[in-house]
């Protein structure tokens, strides 16, 4: 009975989320029920899965966070998915954004630097059977140029000085790019890009946000998350 209490628990909260989100200027029907769709509670810690549906980032260890539902909303929105569109994602991280993706797009390539939270977020990807994502431990500064062009790209971790030239590059012309962009944790900004031609980028800032910051090569994580992590570095 506590059981069936806790997941009623946690579906009115989903839905009160989901109402908070239409709130704040989601209006996607596809991205609000791809958003209902995806248990949020599965990808974040147990310590932690009582927030699962507060408007909040959370952490996930190895200094990683699950994004503000808000912004991971926002993202999927801005990207104008449809069923069609071969997507890229920098930043796998707990996997949650390229579940929410996985739902609107044909094919999923998400790229994590850490090799623990890659393993973990596969094993999610499998028991839910979302079977078009493909996922590699990489440097996704690099992006994924043998499958590129992608139709949309999006980046789950922020920039400094501006976004790596080799992922525009993999931007296909007529292709949308959002990403962070910021010097600081306290000083970024989210962009939208769009690849008008070979040569010409459109580019529009939407809001602020704070993400943890995009960094070179492949970590060299010597253990396993620790399940009992703290809260430090949790912003996103």
């Amino acid at each position: 009975m506590t059981f069936n209490n806790n997941l009623s628990g946690l579906e009115a909260r989903k839905i009160r989320l989901i109402m908070h989100l239409r709130r704040q200027g989601v209006t996607c029907s596809n991205t609000l029920r791809a958003m209902e769709l995806i248990p949020r509670e599965i990808f974040v810690p147990s310590t932690f899965q009582h927030q699962s549906y507060e408007d909040m980032a959370l952490p996930i260890g190895l200094g990683q966070t699950i994004s503000q539902p808000l912004v991971v909303a926002s993202m999927t929105q801005s990207l104008q998915l449809n069923d069609r569109h071969k997507v890229l994602e920098i930043g796998t991280g707990s996997g949650y954004q390229a579940a929410i993706l996985s739902k609107l797009c044909r094919r999923l390539y998400t790229i994590e630097r850490h090799r623990p939270l890659l393993i973990q977020a596969e094993e999610k990807f499998a028991e839910m059977r979302l079977r078009n994502i493909t996922a590699m431990n990489g440097d996704g500064m690099k992006g994924w140029s043998p499958q590129a062009p992608f139709d949309r790209i999006i980046v789950t971790a922020a920039a400094h000085g501006d976004i790596p030239r080799e992922l525009m590059n993999q931007l296909a012309v007529g292709g949308v790019m959002v990403a962070p962009v910021g010097d600081s944790d306290t000083d970024q900004r989210l962009v939208k890009i769009t690849r008008r031609s070979e040569d010409k980028f459109d580019r529009d800032e939407m809001f602020n946000v704070r993400f943890v910051p995009l960094l070179p090569e492949v970590a060299e994580d010597t253990k396993d998350i620790d399940p009992e992590f703290n809260q430090m570095n949790a912003y996103a």
